[in-house]
């Protein structure tokens, strides 16, 4: 794998895509400080799209803050985005297939990963209003009903069922750098709780059941396929400081679901406040 690419040297820990069960929790600043996009092929042109994105991406990891991708400054910001990079360097996500022609070894698409500084980042978040999310992310244990017609189930440690759930959920928490666990079938038992008890469950028992699953806090969701929507509806619940937040999105996938689960308890907790 190529090494990054930079006038400035840095020593970075090994950037993961969580495809398991226990995705990225930020153990560094190196870890925190980085995102990643896709982009075809090593083009000057393509690279300077994919650092507009990972800068996005690098600011809400960085701070928890969804809303800044649309502010109106980020515009202005984007266009000097490749400035804020202090190293970069791509992976072929078809590393090991040959070439077939050409016109293939120009389009290939490649992961590119770009590493920050605090020095570079924490004064463009200031700029935005915004600042550094640095304290300890809390574990969150996910307690989700989905329902698909007649089909329902809550989702838990083992079920062959939730397998790409699961594996859903670990991809969407490695952005915001937070870790999730899932409660075991026995567990949920346990402590009374089915799927559909779930959904209206009071927050302060999940967060208890969701302690003696390992984690800090529980987050609450439930996802409703709609023929109507052509998507799943996904509620999400969350409590901090004694208040419990809601946020919904609609007509969706479910990866796009968890991700806005994700991101929600990511504004949430690094006290920005309702997720839009």
């Amino acid at each position: 794998m190529a090494g990054f690419a930079r006038l400035v040297p840095m020593t970075i820990g090994l950037i993961v895509i969580c495809l398991v069960l226990q995705p990225t929790l930020a153990a560094s600043l190196a870890d925190l400080y980085q995102s990643q996009t896709i982009v075809n092929g090593r083009y000057e042109k393509n690279r300077q799209a994919g650092f507009k994105r990972c800068l996005d991406a690098v600011l809400v990891r960085v701070s928890g803050d969804q809303r800044l991708p649309a502010k109106p400054e980020m515009a202005a910001l984007r266009d000097k985005a490749g400035s804020f990079v202090a190293a970069f360097r791509y992976r072929d996500r078809m590393e090991g297939i040959p070439n077939h022609d050409d016109q293939g070894t120009y389009d290939r698409p490649h992961n590119l990963y770009c590493q920050y500084s605090p020095a570079m980042i924490d004064p463009v978040l200031a700029s935005l209003g915004s600042r550094p999310w640095l304290t300890e992310r809390p574990g969150l244990a996910v307690f989700l009903s989905t329902e698909r017609g007649v089909r329902h189930f809550a989702l838990d440690a083992d079920d062959e069922r939730g397998v790409l759930m699961r594996e859903s959920f670990g991809n969407a928490a490695a952005p915001v750098a937070m870790q999730v666990t899932f409660p075991t079938a026995a567990l949920l038992s346990k402590a009374g709780l089915d799927d559909r008890i779930m959904r209206d469950a009071d927050m302060a028992k999940l967060d208890t059941v969701a302690k003696m699953a390992g984690a800090d806090q529980a987050l609450s969701g439930s996802i409703v396929w709609s023929g109507k929507e052509l998507g799943w509806i996904a509620d999400w619940r969350l409590a901090k400081a004694g208040k419990t937040y809601a946020w919904q999105v609609r007509g969706v996938g479910f990866d796009e679901a968890f991700r806005v689960g994700m991101r929600g308890a990511a504004q949430i907790l690094s006290g920005n406040g309702q997720p839009e």
